[in-house]
């Protein structure tokens, strides 16, 4: 389904989003406190957006996975054209899966992911795997949909994720896939913010705080790798 939307994904994005994805990007970018000895694993990087950004922070180093080859083909064209960029550290993109990350224990600083939590058919193994592999004191950002709390934003946004947003990203990717029309409902059947940080918290997580932006259409939990025993 994301090889067939992979071509036109960054553009249908940017349109659907109003130019906002971008900052919401920004800010996980900001939360995450990135620090020159940081390693860093960008997971479900998908067209490499936010390992990009990441990146340009200038940590030592910065990781993309992805379970989509087709992404990851972009991710990594993308990649090259901002080589040449001075200050940033050269990220490397490889195919994973969040629920069994080829990589040791302990071994990740900051683990972001974004827009992806939702789209793992086990996201309660895929913590457990950020668990694993993020060093205690590190830290952990997910970006992800959430429902506006007040009535009439979330009224607008259901109407316009439902009905306008799968049709007119479908006529512009077009997708065969329905994969438009898979996304909204992925968000309406997904751990709302509360249920996500409790699932956080449950694996060794220290839940700092969460962030709704754009009045609540996506969240950002921000959390501390505890120290082993602390949980």
């Amino acid at each position: 389904m994301f090889t067939s939307i992979a071509k036109r994904y960054d553009l249908n994005n940017r349109l659907h989003s109003m130019w906002r994805d971008q900052a919401w990007r920004r800010r996980v970018v900001r939360m995450a406190g990135i620090r020159a000895q940081d390693d860093v694993l960008d997971m479900a990087c998908g067209t490499g957006d936010l390992t990009e950004m990441l990146a340009c922070a200038s940590p030592q180093s910065v990781l993309g996975m992805d379970f989509t080859e087709a992404m990851l083909e972009i991710a990594e064209e993308k990649s090259a054209a901002a080589k040449q960029r001075a200050g940033r550290t050269n990220p490397i993109f490889r195919h994973g899966d969040a629920m069994a990350i080829d990589l040791p224990d302990s071994s990740i600083d900051v683990l972001t992911i974004a827009f992806g939590i939702r789209n793992v058919s086990d996201p309660v193994g895929a913590v457990a795997e950020f668990a694993r592999v993020v060093r205690p004191g590190g830290r952990l950002l997910v970006l992800e949909f959430s429902t506006p709390r007040w009535w009439l934003p979330r009224i607008v946004n259901a109407m316009y994720s439902r009905h306008i947003m799968p049709m007119t990203a479908t006529l512009l990717s077009g997708d065969r896939s329905r994969a438009y029309h898979y996304l909204p409902r992925s968000v309406a059947t997904f751990a709302d913010p509360k249920r996500l940080a409790a699932m956080v918290a449950a694996h060794g997580f220290d839940v700092q705080q969460q962030v709704p932006m754009t009045m609540g259409i996506c969240t950002v939990t921000q959390a501390i790798r505890c120290e082993k025993g602390e949980f």
